[in-house]
């Protein structure tokens, strides 16, 4: 599975396994041992939930390691186009004047709430490939709507 990323979004993927397998697991392992040390496992809490957070932790590292060897990083500061690509930041404006603008990212970057969609949503999938001034038609569950691309830069 392709994982197309900016270089920000591998950085901040890369801290959060850093931060877990450096920092969190090897406290929460003396923890572990500690609780484990006094006695009765069975009504401790602190080794239930610690054993428990540890399952956790070693998930999301996991996924973490294969989301970071899957990443193919684009840097979108070098690019030029005049077609909507990944990494690209679109101005676009809807039917009623309502205006927008998303930077395309990968799929662990996406914050629709800062401006950042997925490659992959159905905005994106709408606007890649296209030049500015092109109509785009998107399918919506209340039906299709318009909007016509305004600009596009690569910051």
């Amino acid at each position: 599975m392709l994982n197309y990323i900016t270089p920000e979004g591998l950085k901040k993927l890369q801290d959060e396994f850093k931060e877990l397998h450096h920092r969190e697991r090897p406290e929460l392992v003396k923890v572990v041992a500690w609780a484990a040390s006094n006695g009765d496992r069975s009504e401790n809490a602190d080794y239930i939930y610690g054993k428990r957070r540890l399952r956790e932790i070693d998930k999301r590292l996991h996924q973490l390691s294969k989301k970071i060897d899957a990443a193919q990083v684009i840097d979108p500061t070098p690019l030029s186009s005049d077609k909507v690509v990944f990494g690209a930041t679109v101005s676009f404006e809807y039917e009623d004047g309502e205006e927008k603008t998303y930077k395309i990212v990968g799929v662990d970057e996406s914050d629709p709430k800062k401006g950042r969609i997925s490659w992959n949503s159905p905005i994106a999938k709408s606007l890649l490939g296209k030049k500015v001034d092109d109509e785009v038609s998107m399918k919506k569950p209340a039906g299709t709507e318009y909007l016509t691309i305004t600009k596009i830069e690569f910051l």
